[in-house]
C-alpha cells in the first residue's frame, strides 16, 4: 500500500504472528471492542468533567474502575439537574467498550462509550429534590419568609430539634456567645425517618401559635442525604413558607442543602450560627462597648471637671480688676448719658421758644382790623342764609307739599295725579288726599 512503511524483520525465535503496523492493529482493536455486546454497568461517578463535545467520568466500585465517555448532546437530552453527577453519585449506564486508535500526533484512549444513563440511589433523591425545588420556586414559596422582619433582640425564641442531639447544645452555645438572656421554647421532634417531617411540621405550627415567639430555629446535625430528606418534605416546606414568624434553618453540614434552607428566612451553616442569626445584636459585645463607653465618659467627665476648676481658679485671681474694669465702663457710659441729656434739653428749649414766638405773632395778627372785617363778613353771610331758610317761610304761614317720598309737588295737576300727599307746616307734617 502506498505510504505504508516497509515491514521490518520480526523478533528472532518468537512464535507470535507479525509484526503488524501499529495503526492497523489499533484499528483492529477498535473494531474488535466495538463488536462486543452492549451491556448495563452501575457504579459511583468520580472526576466528572465536560469538554466541548464529550463528557468524561470514571465509574468505580470496590473492585474496579471504568473510564467512561458520553456525547454531550446525549447527556444534555437527559435533563439532569446541575450537580447531580457529583463525586459519589451512583448511576446505571448502558453502552459498550470503545477505543480511539490515536495518530502520530494524538494519544490513543480506551473508554466505555455511554449511550444511556440513569441516576440511582441518592442520585434519585437528588433528581426528585431538584424537581420539587423548581416547582416550589415557580410558585414563589422561596420569597415570603425572606420578607418577614426579624427583631434585632428577640424576647422569645422557639427551637425545633432532636431532644438528645448535639444541635441542642450548639444552639445554647451560640446564644451564650451572644450574651442573650431571653426565653427559650423547645419543641423536640424526631429529625430522621418517616415520622420526622410530620412531627417537625406540627412543632413549627405549635411554636408559631405562641404569640410571644419572635423567631424559630430548626436545627439538626449532619448526615447523608437520606438522613436529611425529611427536611425536603413538600408539606413541611409549604408550612414554613406560610408561617407568621421567621424561620432560621440549620440542617446538615456546610455543604448540605435541603429544601427547608431555600424556603426559610435564613439558612445557617451550623446550629451555632443559626442561634447567632436569631439574635443579630451581640449583647455581650454591646455590654462590653457600653462598659468601655462608660469608662471613657467617666474619664472625660473628670477631665472636664479639672479643666473647669483650673479655669475658675484663673478667673478667681483677678475679680477685683474685672469689677473695676466694668465700673469704669459704667461710669463712662453714665457721663456720656448726662452730656447727651444736657444737649437734648438745650435743643428742646430753643425749639420751644421759637414755636412760642410764632404763636405769639399769629395771635397778635388775629386781634387786628383784618379779624374784625372777617367777623362782619361771616355775620352777613349768616343773616343771608337764615333769610333763605325754608323754616322761616313756614313760620310765616306757608306749607310744603310732597309726594310722601320726599319729592316736591309744585302743581295742582301733579297733586291730582298723585291723589295722596304730605303737607309740612312749621310745627309738623300731615297726610292729605285729593277728593275732587
Amino acid at each position: 500500500m502506498t505510504g505504508e512503511p516497509a515491514r521490518p524483520e520480526g523478533i528472532a525465535g518468537s512464535e507470535l504472528p507479525g509484526p503488524y503496523p501499529v495503526g492497523a492493529y489499533a484499528r483492529g482493536m477498535r473494531d474488535f471492542l466495538r463488536a462486543r455486546p452492549r451491556v448495563q454497568v452501575f457504579g459511583e461517578v468520580w472526576n466528572f468533567k465536560i469538554a466541548r463535545t464529550r463528557a468524561f467520568f470514571e465509574l468505580r466500585d470496590a473492585d474496579g474502575a471504568l473510564q467512561c465517555g458520553m456525547w454531550r448532546d446525549r447527556l444534555e437530552a437527559l435533563g439532569l439537574p446541575d450537580g447531580v453527577l457529583a463525586d459519589g453519585t451512583q448511576v446505571v449506564v448502558g453502552g459498550g467498550p470503545d477505543y480511539y486508535p490515536g495518530s502520530r500526533t494524538a494519544s490513543p484512549g480506551f473508554s466505555f462509550d455511554v449511550t444511556a444513563l440513569r441516576v440511582a440511589g441518592e442520585g434519585d433523591l437528588l433528581v426528585q429534590l431538584a424537581e420539587l425545588r423548581r416547582r416550589l420556586d415557580a410558585e414563589g414559596l422561596f420569597a415570603p419568609q425572606k420578607l418577614l422582619p426579624r427583631p434585632t433582640l428577640p424576647r422569645t425564641i422557639g427551637v425545633v430539634t432532636g431532644e438528645s442531639g448535639k444541635a441542642r447544645d450548639d444552639v445554647l452555645a451560640g446564644l451564650r456567645r451572644r450574651g442573650w438572656a431571653g426565653r427559650l421554647v423547645w419543641a423536640f421532634a424526631p429529625v430522621q425517618d418517616r415520622r420526622a417531617a410530620p412531627a417537625i411540621t406540627r412543632a413549627l405550627q405549635d411554636l408559631a401559635a405562641i404569640e410571644e415567639v419572635d423567631v424559630v430555629i430548626v436545627a439538626r446535625g449532619g448526615g447523608s442525604l437520606a438522613d436529611l430528606f425529611a427536611f425536603c418534605d413538600e408539606t413541611l416546606c409549604r408550612t414554613v413558607a406560610l408561617l407568621r414568624v421567621p424561620v432560621i434553618a440549620s440542617v446538615g453540614h456546610h455543604t448540605d442543602r435541603t429544601l427547608i434552607d431555600d424556603v426559610a428566612a435564613v439558612s445557617a451553616s451550623t446550629p451555632t450560627h443559626a442561634a447567632e442569626a436569631a439574635v443579630p445584636l451581640d449583647v455581650a459585645a454591646a455590654r462590653a462597648r457600653t462598659r468601655t463607653s462608660a469608662t471613657r465618659l467617666a474619664w472625660h467627665g473628670r477631665r472636664a471637671v479639672v479643666e473647669r476648676a483650673r479655669h475658675l481658679a484663673r478667673m478667681g485671681r483677678v475679680p477685683g480688676e474685672h469689677v473695676a474694669r466694668n465700673r469704669r465702663a459704667l461710669h463712662q457710659q453714665l457721663r456720656e448719658l448726662r452730656a447727651a441729656a444736657t444737649r437734648r434739653g438745650v435743643r428742646e428749649r430753643e425749639v420751644t421758644a421759637t414755636r412760642a414766638e410764632v404763636l405769639r405773632r399769629k395771635a397778635s395778627a388775629g386781634a387786628g382790623a383784618e379779624a374784625d372785617a372777617q367777623r362782619r363778613a361771616l355775620e352777613g353771610l349768616g343773616l343771608a342764609l337764615e333769610a333763605h331758610d325754608p323754616r322761616r317761610v313756614l313760620d310765616r304761614g306757608y306749607a310744603i307739599v310732597d309726594d310722601r317720598e320726599g319729592g316736591l309737588v309744585t302743581s295742582a295737576a301733579r297733586a291730582r295725579e298723585l291723589g295722596a300727599l304730605r303737607v309740612t307746616f312749621a310745627d309738623a307734617s300731615v297726610d292729605a288726599r285729593i277728593e275732587e
